[in-house]
This record gives C-alpha cells, sequence and structure tokens, in this order.
C-alpha cells in the first residue's frame, strides 16, 4: 500500500516542480522584456550621440540602426562642452549643478524642520496646519506661476540662481512626508531626551535626523529630479546664459528651420547622467524607505 502512495506522490511531485519552474522562467523572461523596453531609450540615446551626422539620426529612428554606430565619436560631446560661446552646454550643465545641490540641501533643511515641529512641536492647532499643508500639496504648479513671477520680478531676482531656488526649498509634500517619518518614531524617544535636559533643537540635530536617513534619501531624490527637469519656471525667470539650466538651452537646438538631433541627443546625456547618479547614490535608502512604508501599510 505505501508503495503505490509513493509510487502515485513521485509524479504529482515531479510535476509540481516542473509547473514552479516554468513559472519562475516566465517570470525571468516578463521582467527582462520590461527592462528591455525600459532601457532601450536611453541605450538608444547614448548610441545617437555618439554619431555625428543630424541626417543619420533622424533615418535610424523607427529601426533596428537605431541601436548601432559603426564609427562612434565624441564631436558631438567636444562642442556642446564649452562654457563660454553659443554652445556653452558646459556652462548650462554647471549652473543646473548648483541649482541642483543648493535647492536639495535648503529643502531638507527646511522641510525637516517643518515636518519635526508638526511631529513634536508644542504648537496650537497642529492638526489645521497640517491639513493645511495637504491641501497646499493640491494646488497645482502652473496656477501659482504668473504670481510668483510677478513678486520675483519686483524683487530684482529674475534671472539669477536665487529665483530659480527659492520658489521650491519649501514644499507641502515633503514636509509631510517628513512629518510622516518623524510621528512614527517612539514617543519615548523624545521624552527621555527631553528628560536629559536637550532642547527641541537637539533632539532634532542629534536624534532624529540621524535616524531619517530613508526619508532624507527620498526627499533627496524626488526633489532633486524635480528640481532638475524644470523647464517652464526657468523660461519665464531667466533671459541670458548667466543663470540658465540645461533643460532650458537644449531646447535651443529644436529651431523652426532645423533641428540639430546630434548635439541634443549629447547634451541629454550630459543632462541625464547627475540624476542617475544621484539615484544611485541614495538607491539603497530610498528603496527601504518604500519597502518599511509597504510594510506598515
Amino acid at each position: 500500500m505505501s508503495d503505490l502512495v509513493l509510487s502515485q506522490a513521485a509524479p504529482l511531485a515531479i510535476s509540481r516542480g516542473n509547473s514552479k519552474t516554468g513559472l519562475r522562467i516566465v517570470q525571468s523572461v516578463c521582467i527582462l522584456i520590461i527592462a528591455l523596453v525600459m532601457i532601450s531609450p536611453l541605450f538608444m540615446l547614448l548610441i545617437a550621440s555618439l554619431k555625428d551626422d543630424r541626417f543619420r539620426i533622424l533615418a535610424d529612428m523607427g529601426s533596428f540602426r537605431a541601436f548601432w554606430v559603426s564609427e562612434p565619436t565624441l564631436s558631438n560631446y567636444r562642442e556642446i562642452a564649452n562654457f563660454s560661446g553659443e554652445l556653452a552646454y558646459g556652462r548650462y550643465l554647471f549652473n543646473s549643478l548648483v541649482i541642483l545641490a543648493v535647492t536639495v540641501i535648503s529643502g531638507l533643511v527646511v522641510n525637516s524642520m517643518a515636518g519635526f515641529v508638526l511631529a513634536w512641536g508644542s504648537l496650537r492647532g497642529k492638526a489645521i496646519l497640517l491639513a493645511l499643508v495637504v491641501a497646499l500639496y493640491v494646488i497645482p504648479q502652473e496656477s501659482i506661476i504668473m504670481p510668483l513671477v510677478v513678486m520675483m520680478s519686483r524683487a530684482g531676482l529674475t534671472d539669477t540662481f536665487a529665483v530659480q531656488i527659492l520658489p521650491w526649498v519649501a514644499s507641502p509634500l515633503y514636509v509631510f512626508l517628513f512629518y510622516q517619518f518623524f510621528a512614527q518614531l517612539p514617543k519615548e524617544l523624545y521624552e527621555a531626551a527631553e528628560m536629559d535636559g536637550a532642547s527641541a533643537f537637539h533632539i532634532y540635530r542629534s536624534i532624529y535626523m540621524p535616524l531619517s536617513l530613508p526619508a532624507l534619501a527620498t526627499v533627496s531624490i524626488l526633489m532633486g529630479i524635480e528640481s532638475w527637469n524644470q523647464y517652464l519656471w526657468p523660461t519665464l525667470v531667466t533671459q541670458t546664459d548667466y543663470a540658465r539650466p540645461i533643460a532650458v538651452a537644449i531646447a535651443t537646438f529644436f529651431g523652426q528651420d532645423s533641428i540639430y538631433w546630434d548635439r541634443a541627443m549629447a547634451a541629454s546625456v550630459l543632462m541625464m547622467i547627475p540624476v542617475l547618479i544621484l539615484y544611485l547614490a541614495f538607491q539603497r535608502w530610498f528603496v527601504s524607505s518604500f519597502v518599511g512604508s509597504a510594510v506598515k501599510g
């Protein structure tokens, strides 16, 4: 009897093992296809930037020739890597890096302080303030751009780095993210530090900030991408090359008479690199913050 049961169970176990193996293969193939679909535009962009003929780039689009270059060259990068002149994209890239660094660092300080005060500060009407912060988030930026332009123009800040940094340092979304993170920390931690005589600022700086690396990484990446991809706002408030970012400068390649695909592709690659470095630098904490949020949710 036992031999009969074993003889019937063995094919069943083999069948289940084969089905699991087949499922893993299907999952791996699906992940590979999705990865190729996501990476292919970036790879095509890199290949196109190594071609020195803008008409060839346009002709190759829509075929597999877009993913291959027979004679790669860095001439497009040499043409745009200048800090003066008509193709001063080195200057534009430097401007964007300055705006990115100052915006992210200032934003981390301002938004984390606001989130900490909303979570643990002794303020009256904190619930109302928090509701206002959430309500401000639903207001689209485009609806307040024109009043902001007028304000910055009257303040004499147009065509400067400050006009591209100050309006976006504080954000309702990032204040709420920091508030949510700080509010989830144990209350006993704050009370113990307070009993030891630590001030609120000392508790924020020495205890809560070191514990908030996932939140800092998340806000750094999101704020960095948002600042780096700004186009409409710098277009309205910059008139010269002094503070113009690279996102606005790339648009000059797309004229009414002709489109310089070769230079535009090279400039796009240069624009993409700092954002990738920012993500890779904070990837570990960025992923852990989302995983932690999903588990808690």
